[in-house]
């Protein structure tokens, strides 16, 4: 009959960070305070942008213009392309619908 191999305990707080060190867990727990205070700061910033964009195209259609302006569309993707990559690509096109609404 073999001994039953002893495992480590899991540091305090482990579960939630899933690190196994108590200075580890404590760092994470710190960073991760940090990306929440960007998520808000994100969250802010998206609703904000909407608005803008709403009062923009609601501007534009109530002065007769059209409800799109393809070229402008174009350059934000073009931006967040450049600068992110594919996700870029993907992040303006769900900015664009914030502000535009579905077509």
């Amino acid at each position: 009959m073999t001994e039953p191999q002893a495992t480590a305990t899991p540091a305090a707080g482990a579960s939630e960070t899933g690190a196994a060190e108590p200075d580890a867990s404590e760092r994470i727990v710190a960073l991760r305070d940090r990306i929440d205070e960007i998520d808000s700061q994100l969250i802010a910033l998206w609703r904000e942008r909407a608005a803008l964009s709403q009062q923009v195209g609601a501007t534009r259609v109530a002065s007769g213009g059209t409800r799109l302006v393809l070229a402008r569309e174009r350059q934000i993707l073009d931006r967040f392309r450049d600068a992110l990559g594919a996700d870029g690509t993907q992040l303006g096109l769900l900015l664009l619908r914030a502000g535009r609404g579905p077509l």
